[in-house]
């Protein structure tokens, strides 16, 4: 197989170009975890950079790349091609394949979509891709990789779509909406046409190591030079290798192409190189080490008597002397950071606890000398108050990015929509409580300076490893340390539970999200499923969607039932807040809104489902699919009602009162 890059000019320039550039791996490769797929080299150009420059070599002149959370670092990790006018997307949270498209194509109304990923060693070519498309006279066309000898669908899948603007009028207008699970299923119910059409060649698209280790090898062996500066060896005992110009490769190295090997590289005595291999940049290899069809990333070092076999080596990675790696990504780990980090915080902390007392004394004097005559508790609660103001403040300030992006994700969010409540039913239960907080006696706790100073250690990791999670957690982390730090303990035990319930208006870690999504899903419609045939219906099930009569109902991945598991641990959390019931009791309360949450949830598909068999049209359709969600909520509080009135006739133990008889005798 033999491609270039360097194709010929679009004809039809009534093409949108869209690039989804989003990690969708949910954390399951530690690789992507790291860095975005679209940002792995190949023969040290980032692949998102060899898709920009093949669409500029095409004619193309507007591009859309949608990345997620990752614009900042793709923007600055790229150079655009004077050639081409790129747009970047910015999505805080997963819209999905479709929700990408949905954004990047806004006011287009005759041009042809086009989707490409970003993770692709093969850019196609958009003239055959158009023409596949205009070939097939349907609404949307997917591309599919050549077929395989085993059938794999998944590796048939390029990631490539092309589409008429009309489809954008069956994607929601935000949320989450992907095209294999949500755009498609729905075309289909709606009458519309999906085509498929092969490539030409294998598009190299990947989304984990183990296929970005594919892709690349393919790549070496089809690509007959790799790289313009690239030249081949000069020794004659190696066969096939590409290697820059300033190579270090010792006389007895034997290095088996195809390989390429970038500037920088340096290969010891009696190192073995096999290939399909690529040593990118600043790469050094040790002596009598073996390295067959891997992948090693700039500036890794490989020690000594190692054996590493198909392996993707992550930048700036150390192989100990000695190592046997084979099938597996070897990530960086850099060492004494989070030890170099407690030691300067300990110091700190050291240094600080001495003197703190005695710095705020002059100051609080001060203030406490202008103050009227009050009691000494009293001055001592205003000046607390006065700090605490100056505090909030400063944390207003210091914390107004998290603070909006949070914002940004309870608008466009709907499974945490919810959160937008949580801080103002927490200002609603210290009101409540301010009776009881006003006997709290107030006393700066030293301790709040050293939990300040680690939520912030924390919230500097989730900043530093570019966790969002991480970083908002922090923000109740630094709630609780101030409370501390300024009213000292027997208020903060006070409010304690208040805080912890802040964090419920924190949106779930990605990872966590990705994790229990899918089985949510399953269990929504299998529950339903079930459901609708102890009612006597025959229902079939395939995947996520449910055949019941005439009726098609897909359950989304938007109708697992996560908004409602969110809402109702609100809503568990406000009631536990409220009532005045033992520890346990409490927590039994706020671990059922779990179940709660699946069982309004299953009843809620169950009825729309039986709904879908008696009426239609889109109207009705929306009603009691996006309208049916709130109709649970009387049903859940009743629940929880219920469940409170068990607990008291189940702990309660019944009093018998005797009646007592008085008397009087008769003089």
């Amino acid at each position: 197989m033999n491609i270039t890059t360097h194709n010929q000019p679009v004809k039809d320039k009534k093409a949108k170009i869209i690039i989804l550039a989003g990690n969708r791996d949910f954390g399951r490769c530690p690789l992507a975890s790291r860095r975005p797929p679209a940002l792995w080299p190949i023969a040290g150009e980032p692949a998102l950079q060899r898709l920009l420059s093949s669409l500029a070599n095409q004619g193309i002149k507007q591009v859309t790349i949608c990345a997620n959370a990752d614009n900042l670092l793709l923007q600055k990790s790229i150079h655009i091609d004077n050639r081409l006018q790129v747009e970047f997307l910015d999505e805080p949270l997963p819209v999905g394949s479709a929700g990408c498209i949905r954004d990047a194509a806004t006011n287009q109304t005759d041009a042809i979509l086009v989707a490409l990923p970003a993770a692709i060693t093969f850019p196609p070519k958009i003239d055959l891709l158009l023409q596949a498309h205009h070939a097939g006279g349907c609404d949307l066309t997917v591309m599919l990789n050549p077929n395989n000898n085993n059938n794999d669908t998944e590796t048939q899948l390029s990631g490539i779509y092309v589409c008429n603007p009309p489809i954008l009028q069956h994607i929601p207008k935000e949320g989450y909406f992907d095209i294999k699970e949500g755009l498609i299923p729905q075309l289909l119910l709606s009458g519309k046409s999906v085509h498929t059409a092969p490539l030409p060649h294998h598009a190299g698209n990947f989304r984990n190591w183990q296929q970005y280790l594919n892709a690349v090898c393919n790549y070496i062996e089809n690509i007959p030079k790799p790289d313009p500066d690239l030249k081949p060896s000069r020794q004659p005992i190696l066969q096939n290798v590409w290697t820059a110009s300033d190579t270090k490769i010792d006389k007895n190295a034997r290095i088996h192409g195809p390989a390429v090997i970038m500037d920088g590289v340096t290969i010891s005595n009696d190192a073995v190189i096999i290939g399909p291999t690529i040593l990118e940049s600043n790469v050094t290899i040790g002596q009598n080490s073996v390295l067959a069809n891997s992948v090693v990333w700039n500036g890794a070092k490989v020690g000594p008597n190692c054996q590493i076999r198909q392996c993707v080596i992550d930048s700036q990675a150390v192989v100990q002397p000695d190592t046997v790696a084979a099938e597996k990504p070897i990530l960086f780990k850099q060492p004494g950071i989070l030890t170099s980090l407690t030691t300067k915080t300990s110091q700190v902390i050291t240094n600080s606890e001495a003197s703190f007392q005695d710095r705020l004394q002059p100051y609080i004097d001060k203030i406490e000398e202008k103050l009227p005559d009050w009691e000494p508790a009293n001055k001592r609660t205003i000046v607390s108050l006065f700090a605490g103001t100056l505090v909030f403040i400063a944390f207003l300030w210091s914390y107004w990015p998290s603070l909006a992006d949070l914002w940004r994700i309870w608008q466009r969010s709907d499974e945490y929509s919810s959160g937008l409540l949580v801080p103002f039913i927490a200002v609603y239960i210290l009101w409540s409580r301010r009776h009881d907080l006003a006997k709290c006696n107030i006393k700066p706790c030293i301790w709040g300076l050293f939990a300040f100073l680690a939520a912030q250690a924390f919230r500097l990791f989730g900043l530093f490893y570019m966790y969002g999670s991480a970083e908002r957690l922090s923000i109740a982390l630094t709630i609780a340390a101030l409370v501390l730090l300024l009213f000292g303990w027997q208020l903060f035990r006070k409010v304690a539970t208040i805080i912890l319930f802040l964090c419920l208006m924190l949106p779930w870690p990605t990872r966590v999200q990705a994790a229990v999504t899918l089985p949510f899903q399953r269990w929504a419609t299998s529950s339903a499923v079930f459901c609708l045939e102890m009612m006597g219906f025959e229902v079939v099930q395939e995947g996520n969607i449910i055949h019941i009569g005439q009726a098609t109902v897909a359950v989304a991945e938007a109708c697992n039932g996560l908004r409602m598991v969110t809402a109702f641990f609100v809503i568990g959390g406000l009631v536990v807040l409220l009532v005045k019931r033992t520890w346990w009791e409490k927590l039994l309360i706020f671990a059922s809104s779990l179940p709660i949450a699946l069982l309004c949830n299953t009843i809620r598909l169950t009825i729309t489902a039986l709904a879908f068999t008696v009426i239609s049209g889109e109207y009705w359709e929306k009603i009691f699919h996006d309208f049916g969600g709130y109709a649970m909520m009387p049903l859940a509080l009743a629940a929880t009602v219920g469940e409170l009135w068990l607990l008291t006739k189940l702990t309660t133990i019944s009093e018998k009162q005797q009646a007592i008889i008085i008397t009087r005798q008769n003089g």
